[in-house]
């Protein structure tokens, strides 16, 4: 579980955020969705400590992350996996060397343990044979999955994925969209998402924040999604499906 309590974050003199209060479960694809500039982007950045919040703190399982040095949120962070927006891999390491770069960092592991895990991973996301391929020789859906065992190979507890269709085509997208929730589920781990995709939103919303101006304006799950009077939400939804049949149109 984290908890969001009562974050606030400022620029200058301009406020972002304001006073956000959410728990994001253990065990569910926790989403956070808005406009762009909307803050959901900030709100991220600030629980993972990319942004020292304003106000207000966050909390990994009751562990005041806000209050931590540096040394203490290091070993936060080696619970943390992340799925960068566009996959963020290494152009000139293959894909075994990717999946084995946080153990490369985080474990005195001998390689073959570190091999071990690696493999396991990459059958997990499925994907087999494929070890030793650059990242520009495969697809684009094959690097978010090789991604997705990055983020995992250190058995996280929290998973925070950017964007993580980006880029994609609507099956692939839904191919990674159903391989992030079933990882969550299965390994029981706390996920937030941020996207702007209505499908995610549909499909794997377990819990959504929606994000407007700073403001957590409306929360709830994909069921409710879809029969909220709430008109902020009913704009961003139907904005939302209305660009992506024009752009496919």
């Amino acid at each position: 579980m984290i908890r969001a309590e009562n974050i606030s974050k400022s620029f200058n003199e301009k406020e972002v955020l304001k006073g956000i209060n959410f728990i994001f479960e253990k065990g569910k694809t926790n989403l956070i969705i808005g406009q762009s500039g909307s803050g959901k982007t900030v709100l991220m950045k600030c629980l993972v400590g990319l942004f020292e919040t304003t106000k207000g703190s966050v909390f990994y399982d009751d562990r005041n992350f806000s209050a931590m040095s540096t040394d203490q949120r290091k070993e936060i962070r080696k619970e943390i996996g992340m799925l960068f927006q566009g996959a963020a891999l290494f152009d000139s390491m293959t894909v075994e060397e990717n999946v084995m770069f946080p153990l490369n960092m985080f474990t005195k592991q001998p390689i073959e343990e570190k091999l071990q895990r690696v493999n396991f991973c990459l059958e997990r996301v499925n994907l087999e044979n494929v070890n030793n391929l650059l990242p520009s020789e495969i697809s684009g859906g094959m690097k978010k999955r090789v991604a997705i065992a990055r983020a995992i190979v250190m058995n996280p507890k929290y998973l925070f994925c950017d964007e993580p269709n980006s880029g994609l085509d609507p099956k692939t997208a839904i191919v990674i969209d159903n391989l992030i929730s079933e990882i969550t589920k299965e390994y029981d781990i706390t996920t937030v998402i941020n996207t702007h995709d209505m499908n995610s939103v549909i499909e794997i919303g377990d819990k959504i924040a929606f994000i407007y101006k700073g403001d957590l304006w409306w929360k709830g799950d994909k069921n409710e999604i879809l029969h909220t009077t709430n008109k902020e939400i009913n704009d961003f939804v139907y904005a939302t499906e209305l660009t992506k049949r024009l752009k496919n149109s």
